[in-house]
């Protein structure tokens, strides 16, 4: 398994945070899935607290101080105003799997939309009281899987 890094001359916007972060990371040779367990909360919501896009709790910052020995007061300075949401990715983003999500916005998000109000009325889903999360699926022939769940409330 290869984890994760972050290259900073692809996302010149994040905050300091992001680099502090995902060096401890790096050297501590962690994955998402471990440090989400270790804070509580899904693999997806704990990388969007390293990319700048999710406001950390306290309990968070106190964890992930523990976990990636970064000190607690460095990490609360950096992690303790809002997040700067939209910023990182340009559009159209250039990156190929990037790409790909906002393709598929782009190719079905008119249906979505259309299925969406005939099951629920005139709306939209929240991206605030939102969830979301990644599974691996692998195939009767042994090829994986994303199955990505979007989870907003009407």
């Amino acid at each position: 398994m290869s984890l994760a890094t972050l290259d900073a001359t692809q996302h010149p916007y994040l905050p300091a945070a992001s680099a502090t972060l995902f060096g401890a990371k790096a050297a501590k040779k962690l994955s998402f899935e471990q440090i989400a367990q270790h804070i509580g909360r899904n693999e997806v919501a704990a990388a969007a607290i390293f990319y700048g896009q999710a406001k950390a709790s306290t309990e968070d910052i106190q964890k992930l101080a523990g976990l990636l020995d970064i000190p607690k007061p460095h990490l609360e300075e950096q992690l303790s105003g809002f997040p700067d949401r939209g910023r990182s990715v340009e559009m159209p983003p250039r990156e190929p799997l990037i790409y790909r999500l906002y393709e598929i916005v782009q190719n079905y998000g008119y249906a979505y939309k259309a299925v969406l109000n005939e099951k629920f009325g005139d709306g939209i889903m929240s991206a605030i009281s939102f969830s979301t999360k990644v599974e691996k699926e692998v195939d009767a022939d042994g090829h994986p899987w994303a199955v990505i769940t979007l989870r907003g409330k009407w």
